[in-house]
């Protein structure tokens, strides 16, 4: 038998999630403004094309979150 959908901690997850790849950006950010004159420009460019997907990956989930506080109404 199938387990019921519990997304009690939907939020909770998407929450960690959110900090987990704001770290990750910040992180990122950090490391180019420290390297970027010992870095090439293929790996500068890795990187901020990564920091954009972060970017598109942390609108996304604060869009699940709005989701779910709606859900969680209902």
């Amino acid at each position: 038998m199938a387990k019921p959908d519990n997304r009690a901690d939907n939020v909770e997850h998407l929450q960690q999630n959110i900090q987990n790849t704001q770290r990750n950006l910040f992180e990122a950010e950090d490391y180019l403004n420290e390297f970027s004159t010992e870095i090439s420009t293929e790996e500068r460019n890795q990187i901020e094309e990564k920091n954009e997907r972060r970017k598109q990956s942390i609108r996304g989930f604060r869009a699940e979150v709005k989701d779910e506080a709606a859900h969680a109404e209902e």
